[in-house]
């Protein structure tokens, strides 16, 4: 099966670290580096699409957690992803970005099997494990999957939750990986 993904280096500097490449992703290529926008919710708020695209605009930022709550998998299903939710024909990227772990710790509990939200809207719990935040991810069509990760307040003294943090996080990335190989096995073709 071809890579989804496939970087290219393009140019790199002679006195820096700095390259430009381009990431040939499954919605068209993205020339790096880059603007990345951020549309949390399916939605870019005071610019369109075409506004977008007409500035070079090719990879946007959705959050899982806020499109798993609202319009929930069930109707990202339904519609075909984020993709079509947001008239957005390149590439998307997606994860938790669980500072909500840390911004909404009241209302979020950290397990092994993975973090309970409550909804702000409604209070609906919302289990987000690794494989269901991969289910999630493959609902909207995201074209870059990030892993869900154990999130900590990073100015924390304490160093055993620390470790907890980045011990868990890796056991997540393996049930992550899992979640994808299932997935693959299960709906990809060549």
């Amino acid at each position: 099966m071809p890579s989804a993904l496939n970087f290219e280096l393009i140019a790199r500097c002679s006195t820096t670290k700095a390259r430009a490449s381009i990431l040939r992703l499954p919605h068209g290529p993205v020339e790096t580096p880059l603007f990345m926008p951020v549309a949390t919710q399916g939605t870019l708020k005071g610019l369109t699409p075409e506004q977008l695209e007409s500035v070079g605009c090719r990879l946007c930022l959705n959050n899982t957690y806020h499109l798993g709550l609202r319009p929930g998998q069930t109707a990202l299903d339904r519609i075909g992803g984020a993709h079509k939710l947001q008239s957005w024909s390149h590439n998307i990227l997606t994860g938790e970005f669980l500072f909500q772990m840390v911004s909404l710790l009241q209302l979020a509990t950290v397990a092994e099997q993975g973090v309970e939200f409550l909804s702000p809207h409604d209070g609906t719990p919302m289990l987000l494990t690794p494989e269901h935040s991969i289910s999630l991810q493959h609902s909207i069509g995201s074209d870059i999957i990030m892993q869900l990760d154990d999130v900590i307040v990073t100015t924390s003294p304490d160093e055993q939750r620390m470790r907890e943090a980045m011990d868990r996080s890796i056991r997540w990335l393996d049930r992550c990986s899992r979640g994808i190989a299932m997935r693959r096995g299960r709906t990809c073709s060549a």
